[in-house]
Parts: C-alpha cells; structure tokens; sequence
C-alpha cells in the first residue's frame, strides 16, 4: 500500500501522434479534468482510447510527476505542463515501473499494469530536445480498466498493489 497524489488527469479526443508518423503531429487537444470515468475493459470516457480495440493494454495511462520535474530541471524548461507527454494520469508516490504485471487499485478502481509507455520521438518536439532519451524507462505505464469508476484528483489517496502477478 502506498500512500499517492493524483495531481492531474487529462483526456483527449484525438491522436497527435498515434498514427501520425512521417507525418506532422495532430493538433488534438489534451483537456485537463478534475474526474475521469473509468470503463471497465473500455478505456477512460471522452478519451481517443475509449473502445479502442478489445483487451487493449493502454485503455489508461499513468505518468510518475517525479519524473515530469526531473525533466524540467534537466532540460531547463519552465513552460511545459505535463499534458505534452499525453498521459491520463500524472501520479506522485509510487514506482509504476513496479506496477508492470500487477493488478492495484486506486480510489476503488482496479487496474492492471500492463507495459510501460515507452517513450518516443514525438517528446523531444512536445517538451525538449532530449526529453525521449531521458525518458528511456520512465514513460509511464499502460494499464487495462478492470472495473467502473471514477478518479478525482487529491493530495493523498491510497493506492493498494495486490502482489499476485497477474497474466496480462
């Protein structure tokens, strides 16, 4: 059990970069939310992932805020928010690379921490020149919805990891 900081959510109708490449980036914009429904086996509602395809491993992205002002200081940027990376939720407390093949709730949501999100090209255009290499093996985490809920933003929520490794 760990004790985390939801600090943003995000939703996006529309790819930038998924299906964009050797083209320019899409102009898709990434609204920031105070609440996220989350749908079982579907994806987050209002989301360019909802009903994406069926057992998709990235119905919801996590994205470790430690990491996002790691790279602000690295690569001295001061205008960028965290919506750049295109994430669904920006989280404070916890090692997602340590969430890969486990199931964890969170504010009555359970998931299941499929891959990372790894990072791509497409970051040193939207942040920084530099930012996909310092990415490398801190882009985030995929997960799969397991059962309907909501996710708010908060200083201090519970995020409970149930140890079993889970088939993904």
């Amino acid at each position: 059990m760990a004790r985390v900081r939801i600090s943003h959510l995000y939703v996006s109708p529309g790819h930038n970069y998924f299906g964009h490449h050797g083209k320019p980036a899409g102009t898709a914009e990434t609204i920031a939310c105070e609440r996220v429904t989350c749908v079982e086996n579907r994806g987050i509602e209002g989301d360019r992932f909802f009903d994406y395809k069926e057992n998709y491993k990235g119905q919801i992205t996590f994205f470790d805020e430690a990491v996002y002002q790691r790279l602000c200081r690295e690569l001295n940027v001061s205008d960028k928010e965290p919506d750049v990376f295109r994430r669904n939720v920006i989280i404070g407390g916890v090692d997602l690379n340590e969430l890969i093949g486990k199931e964890f709730t969170l504010q009555g949501v359970r998931f299941r921490g499929t891959v990372e999100c790894k990072p791509c090209y497409w970051m040193d255009g939207a942040f920084n020149a530099g930012a996909e290499e310092k990415l490398r093996g801190f882009g985030g985490l995929r997960a799969q919805i397991l059962n309907t809920g909501e996710l708010t933003l908060t200083e201090g929520t519970e995020l409970v990891v149930h140890e079993q490794a889970m088939p993904g």
